[in-house]
Protein backbone atom coordinates (compact mmCIF):
# COMPACT_ATOMS: atom_id res chain seq x y z
CA UNK A 1 0.00 0.00 0.00
CA UNK A 2 2.95 2.84 0.73
CA UNK A 3 4.14 1.86 -3.10
CA UNK A 4 0.81 2.93 -4.14
CA UNK A 5 0.37 6.07 -1.99
CA UNK A 6 3.94 7.33 -3.32
CA UNK A 7 2.46 6.49 -6.91
CA UNK A 8 -0.62 9.55 -5.97
CA UNK A 9 2.42 11.68 -6.82
CA UNK A 10 3.90 10.00 -9.75
CA UNK A 11 5.36 12.21 -12.79
CA UNK A 12 2.06 11.78 -14.97
CA UNK A 13 -1.40 12.69 -14.28
CA UNK A 14 -2.54 9.06 -15.58
CA UNK A 15 0.28 7.49 -13.38
CA UNK A 16 -1.18 8.82 -10.32
CA UNK A 17 -5.06 8.04 -11.15
CA UNK A 18 -4.28 4.44 -11.68
CA UNK A 19 -2.47 4.37 -8.05
CA UNK A 20 -5.78 5.75 -6.70
CA UNK A 21 -7.60 2.95 -8.45
CA UNK A 22 -5.49 0.50 -6.95
CA UNK A 23 -5.86 1.95 -4.01
CA UNK A 24 -9.81 1.86 -3.44
CA UNK A 25 -9.46 -1.62 -4.62
CA UNK A 26 -7.13 -2.50 -2.05
CA UNK A 27 -8.35 -0.35 1.06
CA UNK A 28 -9.66 -2.67 3.53
CA UNK A 29 -13.41 -1.75 5.08
CA UNK A 30 -11.82 -0.99 8.44
CA UNK A 31 -8.91 1.34 7.07
CA UNK A 32 -11.71 3.49 5.74
CA UNK A 33 -11.95 7.11 7.53
CA UNK A 34 -14.01 8.27 9.68
CA UNK A 35 -16.04 10.96 8.02
CA UNK A 36 -16.39 14.43 8.93
CA UNK A 37 -19.73 15.97 7.48
CA UNK A 38 -19.57 19.13 9.75
CA UNK A 39 -15.99 19.87 7.55
CA UNK A 40 -15.23 21.30 4.42
CA UNK A 41 -11.85 22.72 2.70
CA UNK A 42 -12.39 24.43 -0.60
CA UNK A 43 -9.19 25.97 -0.56
CA UNK A 44 -6.17 23.47 -1.30
CA UNK A 45 -3.39 24.17 -3.47
CA UNK A 46 -1.65 21.56 -5.79
CA UNK A 47 1.81 21.00 -7.75
CA UNK A 48 0.27 23.18 -10.57
CA UNK A 49 1.06 26.00 -8.41
CA UNK A 50 2.64 25.41 -5.08
CA UNK A 51 1.53 22.89 -2.64
CA UNK A 52 3.66 18.87 -2.26
CA UNK A 53 0.45 17.52 -3.52
CA UNK A 54 -0.67 16.42 -6.96
CA UNK A 55 -4.47 16.98 -7.66
CA UNK A 56 -4.77 13.45 -7.41
CA UNK A 57 -2.61 13.04 -4.11
CA UNK A 58 -4.34 16.39 -2.59
CA UNK A 59 -7.96 14.30 -3.17
CA UNK A 60 -6.75 11.47 -1.53
CA UNK A 61 -5.32 13.54 1.60
CA UNK A 62 -8.64 15.30 1.56
CA UNK A 63 -10.18 11.58 1.59
CA UNK A 64 -7.96 9.92 4.86
CA UNK A 65 -8.95 13.54 6.39
CA UNK A 66 -12.45 11.97 6.50
CA UNK A 67 -14.01 15.26 4.01
CA UNK A 68 -16.94 14.22 2.27
CA UNK A 69 -15.97 16.93 -0.52
CA UNK A 70 -12.84 18.85 -1.49
CA UNK A 71 -11.65 21.85 -3.55
CA UNK A 72 -8.58 22.97 -5.66
CA UNK A 73 -7.74 26.46 -5.44
CA UNK A 74 -4.54 26.96 -7.95
CA UNK A 75 -3.00 30.65 -8.31
CA UNK A 76 -3.26 31.69 -11.89
CA UNK A 77 -3.86 28.12 -13.21
CA UNK A 78 -7.06 25.96 -13.71
CA UNK A 79 -4.25 23.26 -14.82
CA UNK A 80 -5.34 20.27 -12.53
CA UNK A 81 -8.82 20.53 -12.57
CA UNK A 82 -9.68 17.57 -14.93
CA UNK A 83 -7.17 15.68 -13.03
CA UNK A 84 -9.00 16.58 -9.65
CA UNK A 85 -12.53 15.88 -10.72
CA UNK A 86 -11.36 12.17 -11.63
CA UNK A 87 -9.41 11.57 -7.96
CA UNK A 88 -13.32 12.97 -6.31
CA UNK A 89 -14.99 10.60 -8.34
CA UNK A 90 -13.10 7.38 -7.66
CA UNK A 91 -12.82 8.53 -4.31
CA UNK A 92 -16.57 9.48 -4.05
CA UNK A 93 -16.25 13.00 -3.26
CA UNK A 94 -17.81 16.00 -4.13
CA UNK A 95 -15.74 18.10 -5.80
CA UNK A 96 -15.38 21.92 -6.91
CA UNK A 97 -12.39 23.57 -8.48
CA UNK A 98 -11.26 27.06 -8.56
CA UNK A 99 -8.43 29.57 -9.44
CA UNK A 100 -6.72 32.39 -7.34
CA UNK A 101 -5.44 35.36 -8.95
CA UNK A 102 -4.40 38.93 -7.88
CA UNK A 103 -6.34 41.66 -9.30
CA UNK A 104 -5.94 45.55 -9.49
CA UNK A 105 -8.51 47.49 -7.34
CA UNK A 106 -7.34 51.29 -6.81
CA UNK A 107 -10.38 53.05 -4.68
CA UNK A 108 -8.34 54.45 -2.43
CA UNK A 109 -8.24 51.87 0.30
CA UNK A 110 -4.62 51.22 -0.06
CA UNK A 111 -3.87 48.00 1.64
CA UNK A 112 -6.43 44.93 1.02
CA UNK A 113 -5.77 40.95 2.09
CA UNK A 114 -2.42 41.30 0.00
CA UNK A 115 0.47 41.63 2.58
CA UNK A 116 3.19 43.10 0.31
CA UNK A 117 1.35 45.89 -2.16
CA UNK A 118 -1.10 47.41 -1.77
CA UNK A 119 -4.24 48.81 -4.58
CA UNK A 120 -4.97 44.72 -5.04
CA UNK A 121 -6.10 41.98 -3.60
CA UNK A 122 -6.50 38.40 -4.21
CA UNK A 123 -9.43 36.92 -5.50
CA UNK A 124 -10.89 33.21 -5.69
CA UNK A 125 -12.84 32.22 -8.75
CA UNK A 126 -14.82 29.51 -7.57
CA UNK A 127 -16.77 26.70 -9.34
CA UNK A 128 -15.80 26.99 -13.06
CA UNK A 129 -18.01 25.32 -14.82
CA UNK A 130 -16.27 21.81 -16.38
CA UNK A 131 -17.15 23.36 -20.19
CA UNK A 132 -15.17 26.53 -19.50
CA UNK A 133 -12.02 25.95 -17.17
CA UNK A 134 -10.45 25.42 -20.13
CA UNK A 135 -11.44 28.98 -22.11
CA UNK A 136 -10.59 30.64 -18.43
CA UNK A 137 -7.00 28.62 -18.01
CA UNK A 138 -6.15 29.78 -21.35
CA UNK A 139 -7.11 34.32 -19.93
CA UNK A 140 -4.83 32.97 -17.87
CA UNK A 141 -1.80 31.66 -18.97
CA UNK A 142 -1.18 35.52 -20.11
CA UNK A 143 -0.73 36.02 -17.10
CA UNK A 144 1.24 33.38 -16.02
CA UNK A 145 3.99 34.59 -18.25
CA UNK A 146 4.13 38.17 -17.20
CA UNK A 147 4.35 36.56 -13.53
CA UNK A 148 7.42 34.56 -14.58
CA UNK A 149 8.80 37.55 -16.40
CA UNK A 150 8.76 39.27 -12.92
CA UNK A 151 10.27 36.00 -11.10
CA UNK A 152 13.46 36.18 -13.06
CA UNK A 153 13.74 39.28 -12.24
CA UNK A 154 13.29 38.61 -8.49
CA UNK A 155 15.71 35.80 -8.79
CA UNK A 156 18.46 38.36 -10.02
CA UNK A 157 17.87 40.32 -6.62
CA UNK A 158 17.88 37.29 -4.39
CA UNK A 159 21.28 35.99 -6.05
CA UNK A 160 22.57 40.07 -6.07
CA UNK A 161 22.01 39.91 -1.50
CA UNK A 162 23.43 36.12 -1.47
CA UNK A 163 26.08 36.10 -3.97
CA UNK A 164 28.70 36.98 -1.98
CA UNK A 165 27.80 33.61 0.18
CA UNK A 166 28.26 32.24 -2.77
CA UNK A 167 24.55 31.25 -3.46
CA UNK A 168 22.89 32.38 -6.72
CA UNK A 169 19.67 31.66 -8.13
CA UNK A 170 18.71 30.95 -11.83
CA UNK A 171 15.10 31.27 -12.91
CA UNK A 172 14.93 28.76 -15.47
CA UNK A 173 17.95 26.38 -14.31
CA UNK A 174 17.08 26.54 -10.44
CA UNK A 175 13.13 27.62 -9.95
CA UNK A 176 11.05 26.37 -13.23
CA UNK A 177 11.71 23.10 -12.94
CA UNK A 178 10.44 22.84 -9.69
CA UNK A 179 7.09 23.05 -11.06
CA UNK A 180 4.39 22.51 -13.80
CA UNK A 181 4.77 25.44 -15.81
CA UNK A 182 5.19 23.23 -18.86
CA UNK A 183 1.73 21.89 -18.11
CA UNK A 184 0.25 25.04 -17.27
CA UNK A 185 0.78 25.15 -13.85
CA UNK A 186 1.81 28.93 -12.12
CA UNK A 187 5.50 29.62 -10.34
CA UNK A 188 4.74 31.36 -7.42
CA UNK A 189 7.12 33.39 -4.82
CA UNK A 190 6.90 30.49 -3.07
CA UNK A 191 8.64 28.80 -5.32
CA UNK A 192 11.62 31.13 -5.12
CA UNK A 193 12.05 30.60 -1.59
CA UNK A 194 11.64 26.95 -2.48
CA UNK A 195 14.66 26.39 -4.76
CA UNK A 196 16.55 28.64 -2.79
CA UNK A 197 16.46 26.74 0.65
CA UNK A 198 17.25 24.18 -1.62
CA UNK A 199 20.74 26.31 -2.23
CA UNK A 200 21.12 26.47 1.49
CA UNK A 201 20.99 22.89 2.30
CA UNK A 202 24.14 22.13 -0.34
CA UNK A 203 26.00 24.80 1.00
CA UNK A 204 25.39 24.17 5.06
CA UNK A 205 23.87 20.73 5.42
CA UNK A 206 21.14 20.06 8.42
CA UNK A 207 24.11 21.86 9.97
CA UNK A 208 24.40 24.44 13.10
CA UNK A 209 26.38 26.09 10.65
CA UNK A 210 22.93 27.16 8.78
CA UNK A 211 20.81 27.87 11.97
CA UNK A 212 23.92 30.42 12.40
CA UNK A 213 23.96 31.82 8.87
CA UNK A 214 20.14 32.54 8.99
CA UNK A 215 20.27 34.06 12.77
CA UNK A 216 23.65 35.68 12.37
CA UNK A 217 24.10 36.62 8.51
CA UNK A 218 20.40 37.19 7.65
CA UNK A 219 19.23 37.80 11.28
CA UNK A 220 15.91 35.79 10.96
CA UNK A 221 14.21 34.97 13.97
CA UNK A 222 14.71 30.77 14.33
CA UNK A 223 12.34 29.07 17.42
CA UNK A 224 13.64 26.00 18.93
CA UNK A 225 11.13 23.98 17.22
CA UNK A 226 11.77 24.79 13.71
CA UNK A 227 15.86 24.59 14.80
CA UNK A 228 14.90 21.11 15.89
CA UNK A 229 13.48 20.32 12.26
CA UNK A 230 16.32 22.21 10.38
CA UNK A 231 18.88 19.80 12.60
CA UNK A 232 16.76 16.50 11.70
CA UNK A 233 18.61 14.39 9.17
CA UNK A 234 15.23 12.67 8.95
CA UNK A 235 13.14 15.60 8.81
CA UNK A 236 10.83 15.01 5.31
CA UNK A 237 9.81 18.90 5.63
CA UNK A 238 12.85 20.10 5.93
CA UNK A 239 12.82 22.35 2.80
CA UNK A 240 9.02 23.54 3.70
CA UNK A 241 10.46 24.18 7.13
CA UNK A 242 13.48 26.16 5.84
CA UNK A 243 10.50 27.93 3.76
CA UNK A 244 8.60 29.35 6.19
CA UNK A 245 12.00 30.64 8.16
CA UNK A 246 12.92 32.79 4.55
CA UNK A 247 9.53 33.58 4.03
CA UNK A 248 10.30 36.10 7.06
CA UNK A 249 12.09 38.38 4.53
CA UNK A 250 10.94 38.86 1.38
CA UNK A 251 11.01 42.77 0.79
CA UNK A 252 14.51 42.50 -0.15
CA UNK A 253 13.33 41.06 -3.63
CA UNK A 254 9.90 41.59 -3.92
CA UNK A 255 8.79 43.64 -6.53
CA UNK A 256 5.43 44.77 -7.12
CA UNK A 257 3.18 43.28 -9.34
CA UNK A 258 1.90 44.51 -12.28
CA UNK A 259 0.85 42.99 -15.78
CA UNK A 260 0.60 40.10 -14.37
CA UNK A 261 -2.45 41.37 -12.43
CA UNK A 262 -6.00 41.63 -14.42
CA UNK A 263 -8.26 44.60 -13.73
CA UNK A 264 -11.00 43.76 -10.92
CA UNK A 265 -13.55 44.93 -12.96
CA UNK A 266 -12.22 42.91 -16.53
CA UNK A 267 -11.79 39.30 -14.70
CA UNK A 268 -14.93 39.62 -12.54
CA UNK A 269 -16.89 40.23 -16.19
CA UNK A 270 -15.16 37.18 -17.34
CA UNK A 271 -15.74 34.80 -14.68
CA UNK A 272 -19.51 36.13 -14.31
CA UNK A 273 -19.84 35.26 -18.24
CA UNK A 274 -18.05 31.53 -17.92
CA UNK A 275 -20.65 31.08 -15.24
CA UNK A 276 -18.10 31.31 -12.35
CA UNK A 277 -18.18 32.75 -8.78
CA UNK A 278 -16.13 35.47 -7.93
CA UNK A 279 -15.60 36.05 -4.09
CA UNK A 280 -13.19 38.36 -2.56
CA UNK A 281 -10.76 36.44 -0.15
CA UNK A 282 -11.05 37.65 3.13
CA UNK A 283 -7.58 37.85 5.21
CA UNK A 284 -8.25 40.34 7.99
CA UNK A 285 -5.96 42.27 10.59
CA UNK A 286 -3.76 40.04 11.74
CA UNK A 287 -2.79 40.43 16.16
CA UNK A 288 -1.59 37.22 17.39
CA UNK A 289 -1.56 35.09 14.31
CA UNK A 290 -3.91 32.18 14.92
CA UNK A 291 -2.04 29.44 12.56
CA UNK A 292 1.11 30.91 13.90
CA UNK A 293 2.26 31.52 10.05
CA UNK A 294 1.80 35.35 9.88
CA UNK A 295 3.05 38.50 11.33
CA UNK A 296 0.94 41.33 13.31
CA UNK A 297 -0.29 43.25 10.55
CA UNK A 298 -3.40 45.47 9.41
CA UNK A 299 -5.33 44.62 6.48
CA UNK A 300 -8.92 45.78 5.38
CA UNK A 301 -10.87 45.58 9.04
CA UNK A 302 -11.12 49.29 9.31
CA UNK A 303 -13.16 49.45 6.33
CA UNK A 304 -14.50 46.58 5.76
CA UNK A 305 -18.11 47.56 4.63
CA UNK A 306 -17.50 50.35 2.64
CA UNK A 307 -14.52 47.85 0.84
CA UNK A 308 -17.61 44.58 0.32
CA UNK A 309 -20.00 47.57 -1.14
CA UNK A 310 -17.53 48.39 -3.09
CA UNK A 311 -16.61 44.77 -4.67
CA UNK A 312 -20.35 43.99 -4.71
CA UNK A 313 -20.66 47.14 -7.25
CA UNK A 314 -18.00 45.15 -9.50
CA UNK A 315 -20.39 42.26 -9.20
CA UNK A 316 -18.60 40.00 -6.90
CA UNK A 317 -20.67 37.80 -5.65
CA UNK A 318 -19.13 36.06 -2.90
CA UNK A 319 -16.45 36.26 0.19
CA UNK A 320 -14.47 33.70 0.70
CA UNK A 321 -12.56 33.45 4.36
CA UNK A 322 -10.86 30.92 6.13
CA UNK A 323 -12.12 30.08 9.49
CA UNK A 324 -8.95 28.94 11.52
CA UNK A 325 -7.25 31.96 10.79
CA UNK A 326 -9.65 34.63 12.38
CA UNK A 327 -11.12 35.30 15.29
CA UNK A 328 -14.25 34.60 16.41
CA UNK A 329 -14.93 38.29 16.16
CA UNK A 330 -13.90 38.53 13.02
CA UNK A 331 -15.99 35.89 11.75
CA UNK A 332 -19.21 36.98 13.29
CA UNK A 333 -18.22 40.61 11.87
CA UNK A 334 -17.84 39.55 8.20
CA UNK A 335 -20.64 36.82 7.77
CA UNK A 336 -22.87 39.67 9.13
CA UNK A 337 -22.00 41.84 6.72
CA UNK A 338 -22.18 39.14 3.60
CA UNK A 339 -25.62 38.72 5.12
CA UNK A 340 -26.43 42.21 4.75
CA UNK A 341 -24.92 42.93 1.34
CA UNK A 342 -25.98 39.49 -0.10
CA UNK A 343 -22.81 38.14 -0.79
CA UNK A 344 -22.28 33.91 -0.64
CA UNK A 345 -19.44 32.91 1.87
CA UNK A 346 -17.12 30.25 1.07
CA UNK A 347 -15.02 28.54 3.58
CA UNK A 348 -11.52 27.09 2.65
CA UNK A 349 -8.56 26.13 4.42
CA UNK A 350 -5.06 27.51 2.15
CA UNK A 351 -2.92 24.14 2.05
CA UNK A 352 0.24 24.50 0.59
CA UNK A 353 2.54 22.86 2.61
CA UNK A 354 3.07 18.98 4.38
CA UNK A 355 2.60 19.96 8.03
CA UNK A 356 -1.01 22.15 7.50
CA UNK A 357 -4.23 19.98 8.24
CA UNK A 358 -6.86 19.54 5.76
CA UNK A 359 -9.34 19.74 7.98
CA UNK A 360 -11.01 22.87 9.32
CA UNK A 361 -12.12 22.05 12.95
CA UNK A 362 -13.67 25.59 13.42
CA UNK A 363 -16.68 24.24 11.13
CA UNK A 364 -17.61 21.65 13.91
CA UNK A 365 -19.16 24.57 15.38
CA UNK A 366 -22.35 25.35 15.20
CA UNK A 367 -21.80 29.09 14.55
CA UNK A 368 -20.26 28.12 11.45
CA UNK A 369 -22.69 25.03 10.11
CA UNK A 370 -23.89 27.41 7.24
CA UNK A 371 -20.61 26.61 5.73
CA UNK A 372 -21.18 23.46 4.99
CA UNK A 373 -24.38 24.09 3.52
CA UNK A 374 -22.49 26.91 1.01
CA UNK A 375 -20.13 24.26 0.30
CA UNK A 376 -22.71 22.07 -1.08
CA UNK A 377 -24.50 24.39 -2.87
CA UNK A 378 -21.05 25.43 -4.53
CA UNK A 379 -20.87 21.73 -5.95
CA UNK A 380 -24.65 21.63 -6.50
CA UNK A 381 -23.76 25.09 -8.47
CA UNK A 382 -20.34 23.94 -10.49
CA UNK A 383 -22.79 20.22 -11.28
CA UNK A 384 -25.79 21.49 -12.41
CA UNK A 385 -24.26 24.72 -14.71
CA UNK A 386 -21.51 22.21 -16.18
CA UNK A 387 -24.39 19.59 -16.91
CA UNK A 388 -27.09 22.77 -18.15
CA UNK A 389 -24.97 25.68 -19.17
CA UNK A 390 -24.61 28.70 -17.23
CA UNK A 391 -28.03 29.64 -17.18
CA UNK A 392 -28.55 26.80 -14.39
CA UNK A 393 -26.18 28.43 -12.02
CA UNK A 394 -26.23 30.08 -8.90
CA UNK A 395 -25.87 33.62 -9.67
CA UNK A 396 -27.68 33.47 -13.52
CA UNK A 397 -30.27 35.76 -14.08
CA UNK A 398 -32.58 33.11 -14.96
CA UNK A 399 -31.56 31.36 -11.39
CA UNK A 400 -31.52 34.96 -9.58
CA UNK A 401 -35.16 36.08 -11.27
CA UNK A 402 -36.66 32.03 -10.19
CA UNK A 403 -35.36 32.06 -6.40
CA UNK A 404 -34.30 35.75 -5.91
CA UNK A 405 -33.04 34.85 -2.16
CA UNK A 406 -29.85 34.12 -1.86
CA UNK A 407 -30.22 31.84 1.28
CA UNK A 408 -33.08 29.61 -0.44
CA UNK A 409 -31.14 29.37 -3.43
CA UNK A 410 -28.38 28.21 -1.39
CA UNK A 411 -30.67 25.41 0.07
CA UNK A 412 -31.79 24.52 -3.23
CA UNK A 413 -28.21 24.21 -4.67
CA UNK A 414 -26.98 22.36 -1.72
CA UNK A 415 -29.45 19.64 -2.45
CA UNK A 416 -28.33 19.79 -5.78
CA UNK A 417 -24.76 18.99 -5.03
CA UNK A 418 -24.89 16.15 -2.01
CA UNK A 419 -27.72 14.81 -5.11
CA UNK A 420 -24.70 14.60 -7.35
CA UNK A 421 -22.52 11.90 -5.41
CA UNK A 422 -25.06 9.69 -4.57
Amino acid sequence: MKDIIERLNAPTAEERLIALQEFVKAEKECDKPVKREKDANNHIHTIYSFSPYSPTKAAYMAYKTGLTSAGIMDHDSLSGSEEFKKACKILGLGATCGVEVRVKFDRGFGRLNHPDQLNCFYMAIHGVPAQHIDELNEYLSTYRAHRNRRNAKMCKLISDKYGKFGITLDFKKDVAPLSEALLGGSITERHLLYALAGKFEAKFGRTDALIKFLENDLNLKVSDKIKGYLLDNDNPHFLYDLLGVLKADTAFFYIDADDEMPVAEEIVAKALSLGAIPAYAYLGDVGESVTGDKKAQKFEDDYLPELLQAIKEIGIKAVAYMPTRNTPEQLARVSNLCKENGLFEISGEDVNSPRQKFECAALADDRYSHLIQSTWALIGHEYISTKDGVSAGMFSKETMARIPDLQERIKEFANIGRNSIK
